[in-house]
C-alpha cells in the first residue's frame, strides 16, 4: 500500500486500533488505568525459558537462597505463627495443600472469589480459555472451581471468579496441579471451593475521569445474581467493561540527517463499551451425573478519532482527521455433561461462539492553500466462528489418574474488505483490493492420553501425549488447502519436600495456532502500511522447558521464581513478499527465555500490621534472525520486561485501607520491510488508592493514576525509501504525547 496516501508524512495508529491488533498480533495491555490506548485483542501469554548458561549464576544463587530458606523457615514460622499460615487438607492427594479459609480474607472485606484469590500471597492468575487459542485442548488456567476446569471462552477466569460471592466460598486450596486429574495443569493451582444456598447478588459500578482528551467513564461495572433452587445452581450477570482513552502532544518528523521536515500536533481520543449478558446453569442429577450450560451475548462498540495538524518547513499547513469505528455482536453457547461409565467417568463438552466485527477507518487531509483534500477509507467486515465438540473419559488404574480425550474444533473467518480513495468531488471511489476478501476454514482434530500420579508423598508426575490433525482451506484471491499432522505433549514433575516449598519442572512440545487474519491482506491507513496475505503459513512449533519454584516464609510472605525456555520452529513475524510487499510469514527458528519473580512481603512481623508489598518482575531474552537484514533481534511487539510493585495497608481495627502501585513495561520494537519502530508508555506509572469497606454496607474505592511520575505515550519509527537494510532513510518520526492523570471511583456491594 505504500504511496496510496497523498500526504508526504503519515501518522502512527499504534496499539489503540483493534484492527491493527488483530493483523499484527500485537501484545496489548491496558495497564493500571487503561492509560492512553485500548487493546481488545486476546493473546496467549506464552512464558518461556533461552540462554540459561549465561544466567546460570543468577538462577543457581536464587535457588540456593530459596532452598536454604526452605530449611530454615519452619523454625521461623513457629516463632511467628499467625492465622495467615496455611493448614493442610487431610485428603489432599500427593502431599498437603495450603488452605485459606474465609477468616484469612476477613481483613480485606472481599465481595467475591476474585477478591479472595488476588489476596493469596505470591499467587497470580494466569491462563484461561479466553487467551486466543482455538478449541479447548488441555487446561491452561491456574485456577479451578470445585476441582473442575472453567470451560467458558468468552469469559475470563477473573470474570467467572468475580461472580462467585465471597459468602459462598468455603475455602481456597493451593494444590499441586499434577494431582487434580485435569491434564495440562502443573505447578501451583488455586482450587476455589464454594457452595451456594440462597440467592444473593452483588454489583460493582466503576466510573473514571481524565482532565485531558477523554469523556468520562460513566457506565462501567457489573451486576450479578447467584443462587440455588433445588439441584439447580445459577448465575446471571450483566456487565459493561467500558474504557475512555486518549493522549495529546507534539510529533517531529526529521530527515536522515536530522533536519526538521515537519512539526505536528496530535490528539487522539476514543471509547469502548461491551455490554454483555452472561448466564451459567449447573444441575446435579444425582448419582454422579452433572450438567452445565453457559450462555453469553454481547455487543461491542469501539470508536477513536485522531485530529492532527502538520506544519511543514516547506509547503502548506495540513490538517488530518482519522476516524475509526467498529461494532458488532458476539455470542457463546456452551455446555457439558458428566456421568459415570464403566470404571470411570465420561464428560461430553460442546461449545459454539461467533463474533462479527464491522470496521471502518477514514483518513482525510486538508490543506490551507486551498488545494483539493485527499483521503482514503477502509471498510472491513469479519465473521469469526468456532464450533467445538470434546469428550473426556477419566478413570483410575494402578493408583494413577488416566484420561483419554478426543476433540474436534471447526473454525472459520469470513472477511469482506473494501478500499476507497477520496476523489476531487469529495466522494470516495472504490480501489481494487482483491486480497482483502475471502475466507479461511480450519478443521482440527486431536486425541490425547494423559497419566498423572503421586509417586511418593513428596513427588508427583504427569505425562500427556497428543496427536493433532488439521486441514486449513482458504478461499478468495489466493485459494489454497493444506493438511497437517503434528505430535505434541508434555511431561511434568512436582517435588514438594516440605509444606512450604515445592519445585515443578515441565518439558513440553507445543503447536501454535495461526491467526486467520494473516492469510488475507489488510491495511493501516495512518501508518501507510499494507499487510499482504499469505496462503502458505504453517503453525510454528516449539520445545519448552519450564521451571517453577515456590517458597512460603510463614507470616513474612512468599516467593515464586519461574524460568521458561522455548525453542521455536517456523516462527511467525513479518517477512518479504516476492512482489515487494510484506506479510506475516514463517521466518525460521527462534528462541526466548522468560524469567519471572513474584514475591509477597508482609510487614506484620515488624509491627506494621495489615501492610504488605506484592512485587512482580519479568525479563525476557528473545532471539530471531530478521528476514530483511539477517541481524538477530527480538520478537516484534513482544514484551521485553516488566516491573510492578503494589503496596496495600489494611488499617487494623478500622474499615480503611490505602495503597500505591508503581509499574513499568518494556515493549520490544517491531521490524517491517520498510520501517522499524516502537510504541510504549512510561517510563513509570503510579497509582494511589484509598478504600473504605463499609459505607452503608458498600465498599468505596477512590484511585488516582499517573499523578506524580507523569508517564507519557511514545512512538518512534524510522521509515526507509526502499527495503531494509539497503534503503535510504526517508524520515524519522517521534511522538511524545501527554496522558495526564486518571481518576477512578468504584462502588461495590451485595444485595
Amino acid at each position: 500500500m505504500r504511496g496510496i496516501l497523498s500526504a508526504t508524512v503519515v501518522r502512527p495508529v499504534g496499539l489503540s486500533m483493534k484492527f491493527v491488533d488483530r493483523q499484527l498480533n500485537d501484545v496489548c495491555r491496558t495497564g493500571i488505568g487503561g492509560h492512553a490506548y485500548r487493546c481488545k485483542r486476546k493473546v496467549l501469554f506464552q512464558r518461556d525459558w533461552t540462554i540459561f548458561m549465561r544466567l546460570h549464576g543468577l538462577l543457581l544463587t536464587t535457588a540456593t537462597i530459596v532452598i536454604a530458606g526452605s530449611i530454615a523457615s519452619p523454625a521461623l514460622a513457629q516463632d511467628a505463627a499467625t492465622a495467615e499460615d496455611a493448614t493442610p487438607v487431610a485428603n489432599a492427594p500427593g502431599g498437603s495443600a495450603r488452605t485459606f479459609d474465609p477468616a484469612y480474607f476477613a481483613q480485606f472485606a472481599p465481595r467475591n472469589a476474585l477478591d479472595m484469590v488476588t489476596r493469596i500471597p505470591g499467587f497470580i492468575i494466569t491462563g484461561g480459555n479466553d487467551q486466543g487459542q482455538r478449541g479447548l485442548g488441555q487446561a491452561t488456567q491456574n485456577v479451578v472451581v470445585n476441582g473442575e476446569r472453567l470451560s467458558s471462552k468468552s469469559d475470563s477466569v477473573a470474570d467467572q471468579l468475580r461472580r462467585i460471592p465471597a459468602s459462598d466460598v468455603v475455602r481456597i486450596e493451593l494444590v499441586d496441579g499434577n494431582t487434580l486429574d485435569i491434564p495440562g495443569l502443573t505447578g501451583v493451582v488455586a482450587n476455589v471451593v464454594y457452595e451456594s444456598d440462597a440467592a444473593s447478588g452483588q454489583f460493582r459500578w466503576t466510573t473514571g475521569f481524565r482532565p485531558h482528551n477523554t469523556a468520562a467513564e460513566l457506565f462501567g461495572g457489573e451486576i450479578s445474581v447467584t443462587g440455588k433452587t433445588g439441584k439447580l445452581n445459577y448465575t446471571v450477570a450483566l456487565s459493561n467493561p467500558n474504557n475512555r482513552f486518549g493522549a495529546d502532544g507534539p510529533i517531529t518528523i526529521t530527515d536522515g540527517a536530522g533536519e526538521l521536515i515537519e512539526t505536528q500536533y496530535s490528539v487522539f481520543s476514543g471509547k469502548s463499551d461491551e455490554p454483555k449478558l452472561a448466564t451459567t446453569l449447573a444441575y446435579d442429577f444425582g448419582g454422579g451425573v452433572q450438567a452445565n450450560l453457559n450462555l453469553n451475548y454481547a455487543e461491542d462498540f469501539y470508536y477513536r478519532r485522531e485530529p492532527e495538524i502538520g506544519i511543514p518547513v516547506v509547503g502548506p499547513i495540513r490538517t488530518r482527521q482519522v476516524r475509526t469505528h467498529e461494532d458488532g455482536p458476539q455470542y457463546e453457547i456452551g455446555g457439558d455433561i458428566q456421568f459415570p461409565l464403566g470404571p470411570g467417568t465420561l464428560k461430553l463438552i460442546g461449545l459454539e461462539n461467533y463474533e462479527r466485527d464491522n470496521f471502518t477507518q477514514t483518513l482525510v487531509d486538508r490543506f490551507d492553500d486551498g488545494s483539493a483534500a485527499t483521503g482514503v477509507r477502509f471498510d472491513q467486515t469479519n465473521g469469526y466462528g468456532e464450533r467445538i465438540g470434546r469428550a473426556e473419559y477419566s478413570w483410575k488404574l494402578w493408583q494413577a489418574d488416566w484420561q483419554l480425550s478426543g476433540e474436534a474444533a471447526f473454525n472459520r473467518l469470513d472477511r469482506s474488505s473494501a478500499l476507497f480513495d477520496l476523489a476531487p468531488d469529495g466522494e470516495f471511489v472504490s480501489l481494487p483490493f482483491p486480497g482483502g476478501t475471502g475466507g479461511v476454514r480450519e478443521d482440527r482434530y486431536e486425541t490425547s492420553l494423559s497419566f498423572s500420579r503421586a509417586v511418593s508423598p513428596t513427588l508427583s508426575v504427569q505425562a500427556i501425549g497428543t496427536m493433532e490433525f488439521s486441514k486449513i482451506e482458504q478461499t478468495g484471491a489466493m485459494p489454497n488447502s493444506r493438511s497437517f499432522k503434528r505430535p505434541k505433549g508434555s511431561l511434568a514433575a512436582t517435588w514438594k519436600p516440605t509444606s512450604d516449598f515445592d519445585v515443578s519442572l515441565t518439558v513440553a512440545r507445543r503447536v501454535s495456532q495461526l491467526s486467520f487474519g494473516d492469510f488475507l491482506a489488510s491495511v493501516s491507513l495512518n501508518n501507510d502500511n499494507e499487510n499482504g496475505g499469505n496462503n502458505e503459513l504453517v503453525p510454528y512449533q516449539s520445545w519448552n522447558v519450564e521451571l517453577e519454584a515456590n517458597k512460603t516464609f510463614g507470616p513474612w510472605g512468599s516467593l515464586k521464581l519461574e524460568a521458561r525456555q522455548a525453542w521455536f520452529e517456523d516462527f511467525i513475524d513479518f517477512f518479504p513478499l516476492p512482489d515487494g510487499g510484506e506479510a506475516r510469514g514463517n521466518i525460521g527458528d527462534a528462541r526466548r527465555l522468560h524469567l519471572e519473580a513474584n514475591a509477597t512481603l508482609k510487614m506484620d512481623p515488624i509491627g506494621w500490621k495489615g501492610a504488605r508489598f506484592d512485587i512482580v518482575a519479568v525479563k525476557r531474552y528473545m532471539y530471531v534472525d530478521d528476514p530483511f537484514t539477517g541481524i538477530t533481534r527480538g520478537f516484534s511487539y513482544d514484551q521485553e520486561g516488566a516491573l510492578q510493585i503494589d503496596f496495600r495497608h489494611d488499617i487494623p481495627s478500622t474499615d480503611w485501607a490505602w495503597g500505591a502501585t508503581v509499574e513499568h513495561f518494556d515493549n520490544a520494537p517491531y521490524a517491517r520491510r520498510y520501517e522499524e519502530g516502537r510504541e510504549w508508555e512510561g517510563p513509570f506509572f503510579d497509582a494511589f488508592f484509598i478504600e473504605h469497606k463499609d459505607v452503608f454496607g458498600l465498599t468505596v474505592r477512590a484511585q488516582a493514576v499517573n499523578t506524580l511520575l507523569g508517564a507519557r505515550n511514545y512512538f518512534r519509527r524510522t521509515v526507509y525509501d526502499g527495503p531494509r537494510p539497503d534503503g535510504e532513510v526517508s524520515f524519522h518520526e517521534f511522538a511524545d504525547r501527554r496522558i495526564g492523570p486518571i481518576f477512578r471511583l468504584t462502588i461495590s456491594g451485595d444485595f
